[in-house]
């Protein structure tokens, strides 16, 4: 059985993207005080891990887990009044990539590994 680092390696793990692409475009964002430009970075990771998850899982679960991404990304605005700028984005990536480990990544890599 493959280990999640060789899973890693051959590109079939998605959540470190769909979680990372969240906290970098905050970070983009932040640093450079230009929002647009965090949303690019945004667009750019979610557009990679949809077209991996429609290969692997179709596209009705590809649109639900876009729909989380975005979801968690606005969630992420609302909660941060409560809880600080950080916290709210570790909290939406965490939930974002949560989603794409146990929708995406680890049923593909079951299929991959019977196979």
């Amino acid at each position: 059985m493959a280990t999640a680092v060789q899973r890693a390696r051959a590109g079939t793990m998605t959540w470190p993207v769909a979680s990372g692409s969240l906290l970098l475009g905050f970070a983009v964002a932040q640093a450079t005080g230009v929002r647009p430009l965090g949303g690019v970075v945004l667009v750019a990771g979610a557009g990679w891990c949809a077209v991996r998850w429609r290969r692997t899982v179709g596209t009705a679960r590809t649109a639900a887990l876009v729909g989380v991404y975005v979801a968690a990304f606005a969630a992420s605005h609302v909660v941060a009044d409560a809880v600080g700028t950080w916290p709210a984005v570790l909290l939406a990536a965490a939930l974002a990539g949560l989603a794409a480990l146990l929708v995406a990544d680890l049923p593909a890599t079951r299929g991959a590994i019977a196979a």
